[in-house]
């Protein structure tokens, strides 16, 4: 029934553009992490806008729908942590369209996302492949891209360093703090959504540089003047508290560098509205993985806001499998994961009126599971559907 109604869209020519209008019907929707679960509910599309969602949905004649018997419908989910830093992502502005949604469908809408945010990568590829993507000519999420990262004065991190020279070159390493408002601006002429430093940067293991706060602050500045919000990576100690004392907005990963991350600085991080993104698969093989979802866990606990990031794209395995499962290892119910994928990164990026849940008014993102992640957190992994603004941009046969 799948194929059928994707063949259908094709030889209506949806397929190579944005579709305006769909019905999800006979699906359990979930409108919110809050909100308990609606049954044999019909979600109604118009336009890219939800403009009905319950049992008694009159379907308009002519809109396409999409029978969805036990399906589990959600808010599109977010992916805050990625990187389009492949290979497979030069020249994106003149790569063959189907290869480049074949790619995007592999790396992240098959897993679900609807949106994601590009934590550094080179702004060309990533802003061409944005604006294909805008343009209807490529299925795929909305990115956010940081455009490149910011680095410490001559503090490359070692996993880095065999990149090619003329790319080596690309990555800003501010010297003065005017360096870094520089970078930053020539970020966002080239079309960067947010900001990306390297308040701590492993220049090779077990040696992490920190980033000199002067340089931190007025590239966060300059950011902030942009009304851009700031990521960093940590690392240890003293990069968190120079992402902290610089105004950095989130921490794209957890510190992996455990010395001096206590209960007391948890707390200054939220009185100060930063939020983290765990990343728990990029240290799952860590011996202090245990501690690491721990400081996630009372971070959530004190009341910090976690968003949902897997580094996908520096990893090269794009299996989402083990985030949730670590996440579920940390303590984390299904709505707080749900959260994390939904509502958390819409209301950090400022879109809460009009993505995040399933309701009236709300675009028409969805993310749709073969099962309930009530009963198992690994059923996020079993994603039917990616819907971005009623359109279907990936579909598991």
């Amino acid at each position: 029934m799948r194929i059928v109604f994707l063949l259908l869209l094709c030889l209506s020519g949806l397929c190579k553009a944005i579709a305006q209008d769909l019905a999800i019907v006979d699906a359990k929707v979930y409108p919110s992490p809050e909100a308990q679960a609606v049954n044999h509910a019909t979600i109604l599309i118009r336009g890219g806008k939800i403009t009905a969602v319950g049992e008694h949905v009159v379907i308009p004649h002519g809109v396409a729908t999409l029978p969805c018997t036990g399906c589990v419908v959600l808010a599109g989910f977010w992916n805050t942590h990625v990187h389009f830093t492949e290979a497979k992502w030069i020249d994106a502005a003149h790569q063959p369209a189907e290869k480049l949604a074949q790619q995007l469908r592999e790396m992240l809408t098959l897993s679900g996302f609807t949106t994601v945010v590009d934590t550094a990568s080179i702004p060309d590829n990533t802003v061409a492949l944005r604006r294909r993507i805008e343009s209807g000519e490529v299925l795929g999420p909305r990115i956010y891209t940081a455009g490149a990262g910011l680095f410490p004065p001559h503090a490359l991190p070692y996993y880095v360093k065999d990149m090619p020279p003329e790319v080596l070159a690309q990555l800003p390493q501010p010297d003065t703090p005017a360096e870094a408002a520089a970078a930053v601006q020539k970020n966002i002429a080239a079309g960067a959504d947010i900001v990306k430093l390297f308040t701590g940067s492993i220049v090779a293991p077990g040696h992490i540089v920190p980033m000199p706060l002067d340089i931190a602050t007025a590239a966060a500045k300059a950011g902030h003047e942009h009304g851009q919000l700031v990521f960093a990576h940590p690392s240890n100690l003293a990069g968190t508290r120079v992402a902290m004392e610089s105004g950095v907005d989130v921490l794209a990963h957890s510190p992996e560098d455990l010395e001096g991350i206590d209960d007391a600085l948890l707390l200054q991080m939220i009185t100060r509205h930063m939020s983290m993104i765990p990343t728990l698969k990029l240290f799952s093989h860590d011996s202090n993985i245990a501690q690491i979802r721990s400081v996630v866990l009372k971070f959530h606990q004190f009341g910090g806001q976690l968003l949902f990031g897997t580094d996908t794209g520096f990893l090269t395995d794009y299996s989402v499998t083990e985030e949730y499962r670590q996440l579920a290892l940390a303590g984390l119910t299904f709505r707080d994961v749900l959260a994390m994928l939904t509502t958390a990164p819409a209301e950090r990026f400022h879109v809460s009126k009009e993505k995040g849940r399933v309701e009236i008014g709300m675009a028409g993102d969805l993310t749709v599971l073969s099962s309930d992640p009530a009963t198992d957190s690994l059923a996020f992994t079993q994603v039917r559907y990616a819907i971005r603004g009623g359109k279907v941009i990936a579909s598991k046969p």
